[in-house]
């Protein structure tokens, strides 16, 4: 009763007012003893790292709730514009160390745990990984994300909170082997669960026509099975300048815990049904959809992010301005993170028309003026399609919508090309055939007003190929946005001896313009600074071989080989298995007493396969094999080694970095959107071997060809070989092509498993082989000749690090995002105050 009486009596104090927190020593010191005694429970007898680090993460935490607040405040105060990112993954990895090294505490907390006696790389290395995300798409979701805060721009994240992200990866007996990855069975310190903010989503149920009391017929979605979606939101800090925007994900829970009638009836199993239905929605990172419960809850996952996320804005814009969207679109932009999210479309148009009364032709012009596509594949069977007898089932009144809107899209493609009937059957979102399908990227292209593609190849081949009738129909529409990375972790935080090295030498402006990297090129030319660079590079190689051995402890690596690296999710077009033939050929050569010519090599290969991909399992199977029977020969100790490094995933990317020398990206050109491993690693000063494909070519135009290890055939080539494209007769016109085939088809990686690789071998003898391993072959192992010949001049290569890492200033996510807000978004820049 007091309590409520001050509160009744004050009506202007604030009960949220407290003094700011500080940021010294003695501070975090005090916090964190009050989190790890009070709030954990422990004392001097514990010897877990995990507490400690779950209480330092909370002395964290408070001043980043301070700074979100303030953000919060200051974005409601502006009324302006604001931005929805929209991915069905987010790929953070771990928070802590990113956390302390955008709030600029890292040195005050390393000294003040050590002054504790306690090692800060124990606390940072005991936070499990947020796998919420397969590779690219969703690392480059969290850099976005990252560099929103960083420039200061009111974006919200929007996504899934799965229970169990991307799987853990072991291998046994060579083989990939999938367990799952219960990233959240310790909870999550980081985030805030906003129960007030739940959801309803439909799916199931039928429609009909209602009346309501004004005598307006509207479309309702009724007898639905309803879902409730509850946001939990994870703070992203920008670098040092106060503001902490939001990723919001959400978790799905049933609308009743259980049904009492059941469970009195004695039915217990059926009594919590519905529940188990429901959290199945989050429960996995992208189930395997090779069947049809697979590609249903798939689906259920893409409708459940798309209206728990436009549910949240359009709630928020009616509490500001009630019923009236007039302005909506001049305030509201969506982008759509690839094909996953465009059901939001539909949907926009399902709660403006059906809930708001908003007339379609009103609504629909609201939705193309503020959704924006992001498209990150050139494979055409990466392009969802979604049967529509599953989506008249699952979500009719979004079917409905489907319709409609292609049924008025089509009236537009025909007025502007009468009569093509061929070309209305090329464009139209309903493809027709044995079963009628949903093509969800048309769908994205119509529904948008800004397409855009992630490297200047990419947008280029979608405007001249995959999407070429929509291009013509609307230019103006399509456009490029070349990824990034952050520079915050990909080099500030995981490679800290090199950023300190850098920061010494021109200065610390690099952090948030990367381009300032540029001050480095004159000190390419400087002896000093070349060998205190090697020294880093030695230092990071050593660390990674420490890495490694924690998987590998019998493998003996040289500090000073030439260590290749190729990490990235297991993939044919991404051609591992090139890379393998050419470790076979290196084999070959030391097997035959050609070693004199052989640099010591550490070829480092990881990244996980789809559980459902059974090439990709045999390639990492194949890996494994080669591996084996490299390591364990005598004859090639010390000249080369070859190892498959489990369960990549950030963490292990943060390790990686600092220690490549050689970055192997060598997709088939043509078929990589843009890659992102390829610019953290030439950040990092690795060099890269690479072929014209994705962002690779915007890397060898930066840092110039003659710090690029550029081979094999280019798009145009690769299109105009397949007609006659002959693998056997290239393998019998080349000697070592033959010895390195000869050495596969003969068993001699698997004595004991007679015929497990004829698959692979077939493959890559197909004359219709899409990914033309074998053409680029004799390109690949004379590219890597000039590979060991350049390594052996260390003062050379040296030098090429350093132009890498001083020309990678393009491939931050800083310029990334400030191309996205000036051309898409049109965001204004908010400062933060505390």
């Amino acid at each position: 009763m007091p309590y409520k009486r001050f509160i009744l009596s004050k009506p202007n104090s604030s009960i949220t007012e407290l003094n700011a927190l500080g940021l010294g020593k003695t501070d975090f010191i005090a916090d964190f003893k009050q989190y790890y005694i009070h709030l954990l429970g422990r004392d001097e007898a514990c010897r877990s790292p995990y507490y400690a680090g779950e209480a330092l993460s909370q002395a964290i935490r408070d001043r980043l709730m301070e700074r979100w607040k303030a953000t919060h405040k200051t974005y409601k105060a502006a009324h302006g514009k604001r931005a929805f990112y929209l991915s069905m993954e987010f790929l953070l990895g771990r928070t802590l160390s990113n956390a302390m090294l955008n709030l600029g505490v890292t040195d005050t907390i390393t000294q003040g745990m050590y002054d504790l006696g306690v090692e800060i790389e124990e606390l940072i290395e005991s936070e499990l990984d947020a796998g919420l995300g397969n590779g690219g798409l969703g690392r480059l979701a969290a850099c976005f994300i990252d560099s929103c805060a960083t420039l200061q721009l009111p974006v919200i994240g929007y996504g899934l909170r799965y229970e169990y992200g991307m799987f853990t990866q072991t291998i046994i007996n060579g083989e990939q082997v999938e367990k799952p990855d219960h990233w959240l069975r310790h909870g999550n310190v980081w985030e805030i669960e906003r129960l007030e903010y739940s959801l309803l989503i439909k799916f199931g149920g039928h429609t009909e026509i209602q009346t309501d009391e004004q005598g307006i017929q509207r479309v309702c979605w009724i007898n639905t099975h309803d879902v409730l979606a509850v946001p939990y939101d994870t703070p992203i800090p920008g670098y040092q300048n106060n503001t902490v925007n939001t990723l919001r994900l959400w978790k799905a829970v049933a609308t009743e815990e259980f049904d009492l009638e059941e469970f009195n009836a004695g039915d217990y199993a059926e009594s919590v049904a519905a529940k188990i239905t429901a959290e199945h929605i989050t429960m996995v990172l992208y189930p395997n959809d090779a069947n049809e419960n697979g590609k249903e809850l798939r689906l259920r996952q893409q409708y459940f992010l798309a209206s728990a996320s436009l549910q949240d804005v359009i709630s928020h814009w009616v509490k500001l301005y009630g019923e009236n969207f007039s302005e909506f679109a001049q305030k509201n932009v969506f982008q759509l993170n690839d094909t996953h999210p465009s059901i939001a479309i539909a949907e926009l148009m399902r709660l403006l028309v059906d809930i708001h009364g908003v007339p379609w032709n009103d609504a629909w012009a609201i939705t193309r003026q503020t959704m924006a596509y992001t498209n990150h594949t050139l494979l055409p069977e990466a392009l969802e399609k979604w049967p529509v007898n599953l989506m008249q089932r699952l979500l009719p009144r979004l079917m409905e919508i489907i319709f409609e809107i292609n049924a008025r899209f089509l009236a537009e493609v025909a007025l502007h090309w009468p009569g093509d009937n061929a070309r209305l059957r090329r464009m139209s979102i309903i493809e027709e055939g044995g079963q009628q399908q949903v093509r969800m990227a048309y769908l994205a292209l119509v529904g948008s007003f800004s397409v855009n593609g992630v490297a200047q190849l990419h947008s280029q081949l979608l405007q001249q190929g995959l999407f070429h009738d929509f291009y013509e129909l609307w230019p103006n529409k399509f456009n490029n946005k070349t990824n990034g990375v952050t520079p915050r972790r990909w080099l500030a935080g995981c490679n800290p001896e090199l950023a300190e090295l850098i920061t010494e030498t021109i200065g610390d402006s690099w952090v948030t313009e990367l381009s300032d990297l540029k001050k480095l090129i004159p000190y390419a030319e400087n002896a000093q600074f070349k060998i205190k660079w090697r020294t880093v590079k030695h230092n990071a190689k050593q660390r990674l071989i420490d890495y490694i051995h924690l998987q590998h402890p019998e493998l003996n690596l040289n500090v000073d080989a030439l260590f290749d690296v190729q990490v990235k999710r297991i993939h044919e077009y991404k051609r591992q298995i090139l890379n393998v033939l050419h470790v076979i050929h290196l084999y070959d050569r030391i097997k035959r007493g050609d070693s004199h010519m052989v640099v010591p090599r550490c070829v480092l290969i990881g990244g996980k396969a789809a559980p459902g991909y059974v090439m990709a399992k045999k390639i990492i199977k194949l890996i494994n094999n080669v591996a084996h029977s490299i390591n364990s020969d005598p004859d090639v100790a010390g000249k080369l080694s070859l190892f498959f490094l489990p369960d990549y995933r950030v963490s292990a990317m943060e390790k990686i970095c600092p220690g490549a020398d050689l970055s192997e990206q060598i997709s088939t050109a043509g078929k990589e959107a843009s890659g992102t491993g390829n610019m953290k690693l030439m950040m990092n000063g690795a060099l890269t071997i690479g072929t014209l494909d994705g962002a690779n070519i915007e890397i060898r135009e930066e840092v110039g060809d003659e710090n690029f290890f550029l081979f094999g055939l280019t798009e145009g080539e690769i299109e105009a070989r397949r007609s006659h494209y002959d693998p056997v007769s290239m393998i019998d016109q080349d000697t070592d092509l033959q010895r390195v085939i000869n050495l596969l088809e003969s068993g001699h990686f698997n004595q004991f498993e007679p015929g497990i690789f004829d698959g692979i071998i077939a493959s890559i003898k197909n004359p219709h082989d899409p990914w033309m391993t074998i053409a680029d072959f004799r390109s690949y192992i004379d590219t890597q000749k000039r590979v060991e010949d350049a390594y052996l001049d260390k003062d050379h290569w040296t030098r090429m690090s350093i132009l890498n890492c001083a020309n990678s200033g393009k491939f931050s996510s800083d310029r990334t995002i400030n191309e996205y807000n000036d051309e898409i978004w049109k965001l204004e820049h908010r400062s933060v105050s505390l």
